[in-house]
């Protein structure tokens, strides 16, 4: 293992399309939604640990998950769980990350990795990841993992790259477009040069800096102010004074789309970002009426393509349901086509409207 190398697993999400089984005080990355006997983050940990030594392994969480990282991830460091004091999106965290490694270790090499994500190659993500450590030492540079789409997906975004390498297997970007409709996701992929955007990326920590410096000055200056504390006790202080002035935009926006010594790796390595219900119907095992259970207390009578997500404390009978999603917790029963389920963000704001908090 290379003692130059990190990984931040970013885990301050809230997972409001896993509603009602991932609720803003336990959010799914920290939930078994494959009921594999794991937690998502468990898993992320676990295959950035074969290869990242575990001091080199940082979380990057809100505030109010830190007890539940210790919790799930007992074998890291506690001084590795780095807290938001509010939620900004990805790019406030990646600066945090990335300006803490460049006072601590100038030659260090990051990855930066969302924690819900499912892939099944470890071995071919391993190959991949190590590509791209390789490439940012030899070259300053930004690289993407992006995935050879199977389907014109309308969930992701898109990223568009030169026609021709710059190193073996490693291209240019020309391109990001966030989630297209259905006509344009058709063309990206007759296309043949766009793939999925797996939110992975790889880079020197110095790098990057002088990617926020160059794109995002006001935010490299509020960073670079307080400097002096990272790696400190009033470390904590600092981030709460810096957070509050940080602008709320993702890495993609504030860094990736602006650069332009951005490359991207075509990777197959049985990826998925599981961002909705139908994602984790897709990669559950069906009965032979096309239904996912992760119950062993459901019947389902003439009811066919169903995602049905449950707990085993009672008895749930299903009849006469096509193409749903159901999902029942202890104080919520959701039940919505699957063809809906990119509405399930408002029905969650309509629940908060309604109900207030309480069910959130």
């Amino acid at each position: 293992m290379n003692k130059h190398h990190y990984v931040a697993i970013m885990a301050g999400g809230i997972g409001s399309r896993f509603w009602p089984k991932s609720r803003t005080s336990y959010p799914k990355q920290f939930l078994d939604i494959l009921n594999t006997g794991k937690s998502l983050i468990q898993w992320t940990y676990e295959r950035y640990a074969a290869f990242i030594p575990n001091e080199n392994i940082f979380i990057v969480t809100s505030d109010e998950y830190v007890s539940i990282v210790k919790e799930q991830l007992p074998l890291l460091p506690a001084e590795n769980i780095l807290a938001e004091p509010s939620r900004k999106n990805t790019a406030p965290c990646v600066a945090y990350i990335s300006y803490k490694l460049l006072q601590k270790d100038p030659e260090a090499s990051l990855i930066v990795a969302p924690s819900d994500h499912m892939i099944l190659d470890n071995e071919a993500f391993r190959n991949i990841t190590q590509k791209a450590l390789d490439f940012v030492t030899e070259l300053p540079s930004l690289v993407t993992l992006g995935i050879k789409p199977t389907h014109p997906n309308t969930g992701y975004g898109y990223i568009q790259h030169a026609p021709s390498t710059t190193t073996e297997g490693i291209y240019k970007v020309k391109t990001f477009t966030e989630k297209p409709d259905l006509e344009l996701a058709k063309t990206f992929i007759s296309s043949g040069d766009f793939l999925w955007n797996a939110g992975i990326f790889v880079w020197q920590v110095k790098n990057v800096m002088k990617a926020f410096e160059l794109h995002q000055p006001e935010m490299f200056e509020l960073f670079d102010n307080e400097k002096t504390h990272f790696n400190t006790a009033s470390e904590k202080e600092a981030i709460n004074r810096i957070y509050p002035q940080c602008t709320n935009v993702s890495i993609d926006f504030a860094i990736m789309e602006k650069a332009n010594n951005v490359f991207v790796i075509p990777s197959s390595f049985g990826w998925s970002d599981l961002g909705t219900w139908n994602s984790a119907y897709d990669n559950l095992e069906k009965d032979y009426l096309g239904n996912a259970v992760t119950s062993e207390n459901v019947i389902v009578i003439d009811a066919t393509k169903c995602m049905i997500s449950a707990t085993n404390d009672k008895l749930i009978v299903v009849q006469g349901l096509d193409d749903c999603i159901i999902v029942d917790t202890k104080d919520v029963l959701l039940i919505c086509k699957k063809d809906k389920e990119q509405a399930i963000k408002e029905y969650v704001a309509e629940v908060k409207r309604n109900k207030g908090d309480r069910y959130l």
